[in-house]
């Protein structure tokens, strides 16, 4: 996935961003008070669009009240207090808040049940600020899925391999972390009747 700074130098609100993003085709993020074009490639939207049907099946089999989105975007805070415009690829909501204003725009204010970024080059972006961003948020479930398996060594191991990272949010409001390889199903305090291996995420 990469990034490009939008001409629009001044630094924008949540709510300014919401109102000046650019009618072009493509994905964007407020970033530092700036608005940032996301390309990513189609193994990239292959990927997020298998686990986003994963996760729509369970929904529609268990009958679960979530709403399931790669176009939500939310409100975060970096950690020095800056409004962050993020669009994780994949949004898993409450469908109670999503329908809550069904004239709104799909901007969340609320914290999702689960956020999934698929990593690209600048993978720095998903495991250090959307991590913590998505932390201070209260998410509850943090998917990053290193399909490239461009993370550093210290997270990947040597040989780096492909892993699936889920963190979910303890009693103290701060992020667990459990790393998924290979043949692992996938464990999901959203979905705990997911079927799903790390193995059928990498080779979507």
């Amino acid at each position: 996935m990469i990034s490009t700074i939008n001409p629009i130098k001044q630094q924008l609100t949540f709510e300014k961003f919401i109102e000046q993003l650019p009618d072009r085709e493509g994905r964007y993020e407020l970033v530092n008070g700036e608005i940032m074009r996301i390309l990513a490639t189609r193994k990239h939207e292959t990927i997020a669009e298998y686990i986003a049907d994963a996760f729509k099946e369970t929904v529609k089999q268990q009958k679960l009240n979530y709403w399931i989105s790669g176009r939500i975007m939310i409100r975060t805070c970096n950690k020095n207090g800056r409004e962050q415009g993020r669009q994780p690829d994949i949004s898993v909501v409450d469908k109670t808040i999503w329908e809550a204003h069904p004239t709104a725009y799909s901007a969340l204010l609320d914290p999702l049940q689960l956020a999934v970024e698929v990593v690209s080059t600048n993978w720095e972006d998903d495991y250090i600020d959307k991590l913590d961003e998505y932390q201070g948020l209260g998410i509850s479930e943090y998917w990053i899925v290193d399909y490239l398996a461009v993370g550093s060594r210290e997270l990947l191991g040597n040989p780096k391999v492909p892993t699936i990272f889920v963190y979910l949010l303890d009693e103290l409001g701060v992020y667990q972390c459990t790393a998924y390889r290979e043949t692992d199903r996938i464990v999901s305090r959203t979905f705990p009747d997911l079927e799903l291996t790390v193995d059928q995420v990498m080779n979507a």
